[in-house]
């Protein structure tokens, strides 16, 4: 998981809420330069939630959050290897891959991604422009200096 400053913040930011919806448990981890598989969310997620009331309290959810950045449990996708995966991807070499394309791998293929997620991470990744989600742009937004 990535170090520093943005995880001090961004957890500062969460104990301000009384609880986390199970719903955001991975956006917060992946935010936090963790990279854990649905089936490692769905165990984190059992770990924290008692009731099932879709609040997962505080104290449950920010020691189970410490303990997975301390243990550095899910570390970060080297870039080369993230390139390498876009690049496949990206059959006709274009440096960018359109919303739809992306959307039927990260829908169809590998740990599967529902459409909610997909429209979210579109807004979020895909130029304002031209629609298109430049890869390298996102690589070094996903990746972190191992110098820091």
């Amino acid at each position: 998981c990535e170090d520093g400053v943005h995880n001090v913040t961004l957890l500062r930011s969460i104990n301000n809420m009384a609880c986390v919806s199970p719903r955001e448990i991975g956006t917060i981890i992946y935010s936090l330069g963790c990279f854990p598989t649905q089936a490692d969310l769905h165990d984190i997620i059992a770990e924290v939630e008692e009731d099932h009331t879709g609040c997962i309290p505080l104290d449950k959810f920010l020691p189970a959050m410490t303990k997975v950045l301390l243990e550095h449990k899910f570390p970060p996708i080297p870039e080369d290897l993230l390139l390498q995966a876009f690049e496949v991807l990206d059959k006709q070499k274009k440096g960018y891959l359109e919303p739809e394309e992306l959307t039927k791998h990260m829908t169809e293929e590998g740990e599967l991604f529902t459409q909610e997620e997909m429209e979210e991470m579109l807004t979020a990744l895909a130029d304002h422009k031209n629609n298109y989600v430049y890869y390298k742009d996102l690589i070094s937004q996903l990746t972190i200096d191992p110098d820091l």
